[in-house]
């Protein structure tokens, strides 16, 4: 039965047969020829991306008298290049060339005596290497790089993916104001995603706009942009709101580095530790009153060798005349899909109750004014999306914890204390130090441990 069931199906199963034999070279030809096509499209595609990444080199990697290459001599991986002053980036563009000052600036004035701070290092010069006098040392930039980070150096206003956000604990004043100045604390948070970053920072900000307006300048731990978690120093500008113009360090035309000791976008050393040895950055941000641009310089001390370099007037709209914003604090970038949180650190990653040497913190912080005179911040509001994860407290510094400096305690009677939990009044704040000086004024800053990998919100 079964055989004459066969029998009877076998001249249908040969006609198929025959027609898959027919139409076989024909498949297998467009397969054959589609496979070269989306192969070529494809190749063509790398080869562009490849020619936007070369040309984007060739305009931010300038040519060099010296090169401090990765090795034993940057110990953070890092290759530097000693670049000729009028080489750097920016001055690719010819309005930035023709407004370069030709005196220093004139710096902020203070009543009082500045303290000593903590001493930072960049890991590249710390077995004394340097540039030469007339060059700038600038991080190079390679084609992994560009890869890693495809946004070539820039902020984005909005993020593509899906419940990744920008997430702040900050202290800040709206008022006008001609720069800030603080002393941020150096930790190295855990980040959880590659791209996600975790930083402490100034922001000098006109929002008068739209666009907005800002000039920052810190430490971040960002992966995707410096390829390691080591905090680093960094600026970053932008005249349109984080939209096309403005990026980090030197990764475009803006920013005119005049120091040769510091590079931007290296990493920083030393490192805060839980309960132990405390190290800050001292970072000043101010309007320069007599050639109208805005300087950055990185130290205790005022004076001319520790000037950074300056964002010209010219590049922006709403900054060219002052800022009407000063925030102070730190930010996390985090990356994780609707529903969930980031368990990345702030800070130092620990509660405020902790206090000083196991919380993150700013503090003296100042604001430049109309007369070029350094002012105690006041009357501050403080701010945090979501306090349950990042918040910030203000307070002030009363019992003698002694701050490190260079591997030894200051001896001076600079202390700190416990951070309050509510903003005491400048009297209360006195503690150890003379009648006449001016209190510790304090910010911290940290995540909380309910946030580590909490689904459901938001």
């Amino acid at each position: 039965m079964v055989a004459k069931a066969f029998h009877e199906m076998s001249p249908l199963i040969f006609i198929l047969l025959l027609l898959c034999f027919m139409l076989n070279p024909i498949l297998s030809k467009d397969i054959k020829d589609a496979r070269p096509e989306k192969q070529s499209f494809e190749a063509n595609m790398k080869s562009q991306n490849m020619k936007l990444i070369k040309n984007h080199l060739q305009k931010i990697n300038k040519p060099f008298v010296k090169s401090i290459q990765a090795s034993l001599k940057s110990p953070d991986g890092d290759t530097i290049d000693c670049v000729l002053f009028h080489h750097q980036p920016a001055f690719d563009l010819p309005e930035i060339r023709r407004t370069m000052p030709l005196v220093l600036p004139e710096l902020p004035t203070r009543h009082n005596k500045s303290e000593l701070t903590s001493e930072v290092k960049q890991l590249w010069n710390s077995n004394g290497e340097s540039c030469p006098i007339g060059t700038i040392p600038i991080r190079r930039t390679s084609e992994s790089d560009i890869l890693r980070f495809s946004s070539f150096g820039k902020k984005l206003s909005t993020f593509p993916k899906e419940g990744r956000r920008s997430e702040h604990a900050v202290a800040y004043v709206k008022k006008a104001c001609y720069g800030a100045r603080g002393k941020l604390n150096i930790w190295a948070p855990k980040v959880t995603n590659k791209d996600e970053f975790s930083l402490s920072q100034i922001w000098v900000t006109n929002d008068a706009g739209p666009p907005r307006n800002t000039i920052e300048a810190g430490w971040m731990v960002y992966q995707e942009l410096n390829g390691d978690t080591s905090p680093r120093l960094f600026i970053y500008w932008t005249n349109d709101g984080y939209n096309k113009s403005g990026c980090y360090n030197l990764m475009c035309s803006g920013f005119v580095q005049t120091n040769q000791k510091i590079s931007l976008g290296a990493a920083v050393t030393p490192i805060s530790s839980y309960n132990g040895p405390q190290y800050e950055i001292d970072i000043t941000i101010w309007k320069d009153p007599k050639g109208g641009n805005w300087w950055l310089v990185l130290g205790h001390e005022l004076i001319a060798s520790n000037l950074i370099g300056y964002w010209p007037s010219s590049i922006f709209e709403y900054l060219r005349d002052h800022a009407n914003l000063i925030e102070f604090g730190g930010e996390v970038l985090q990356n994780e899909g609707p529903g969930a949180h980031t368990s990345t650190q702030m800070g130092s990653g620990h509660f405020a109750s902790e206090a000083y040497g196991k919380a993150s913190f700013v503090r003296n912080m100042e604001l430049v004014d109309k007369e070029n005179h350094f002012i105690p911040m006041s009357d501050e509001s403080l701010y945090a999306e979501r306090p349950e994860c990042y918040n910030v407290q203000s307070g002030c510094m009363k019992k003698n914890i002694p701050l490190a400096t260079s591997n030894r305690y200051l001896t001076n009677a600079l202390y700190f204390s416990l951070v309050m939990i509510q903003t005491l009044s400048f009297n209360e704040c006195i503690g150890m130090q003379k009648a006449t000086d001016k209190p510790q004024h304090i910010f911290v800053f940290r995540m909380h441990n309910i946030c580590k990998n909490k689904k459901g919100s938001r």
